[in-house]
């Protein structure tokens, strides 16, 4: 199992936990199909809304749900989806509170990684997420 971070404004979380899919880097395929099944996906928003208020915060998690990338059809926007099983009992939980304690945020320069919309998590830091988050184990 590798665990992931994605990098969405918190209104854009909520529409893909809403309809239990992931859209990541705007819809590109690359991020997506690195994942797998049973993978966990956890949300940093440093965002509440594209170009809104500052939220900084953890705000969802889940699982992978199976091996299927597929492309949406909005019309002018395809973008390239995969089907997640979020945990609902999960709460948000702000970076601040774990700052310290995570490997991610451990180098001085470590947000322009998070440039890349998806990183891969070490598995400490994956523990620390789901157990600050509420995650059902």
């Amino acid at each position: 199992m590798t665990a992931w971070l994605g990098v969405v404004s918190a209104e854009h979380v909520r529409q893909g936990v809403g309809l239990g899919i992931a859209q990541i880097g705007h819809g590109k395929k690359a991020g997506l199909a690195n994942m797998h099944r049973g993978d966990l996906l956890v949300y940093y928003s440093p965002r509440e809304a594209p170009g809104g208020a500052p939220l900084q915060k953890f705000t969802a998690i889940g699982r992978v749900a199976d091996a299927v990338v597929w492309q949406a059809d909005e019309g002018d926007f395809r973008p390239w989806r995969r089907r997640v099983d979020y945990d609902t009992s999960a709460s948000p939980v702000p970076l601040e509170v774990l700052r310290a304690d995570l490997e991610l945020t451990s180098d001085p320069h470590w947000g322009h990684q998070l440039r890349r919309g998806l990183v891969q998590l070490s598995e400490h830091d994956a523990d620390l997420l789901a157990t600050a988050l509420g995650a059902r184990r």
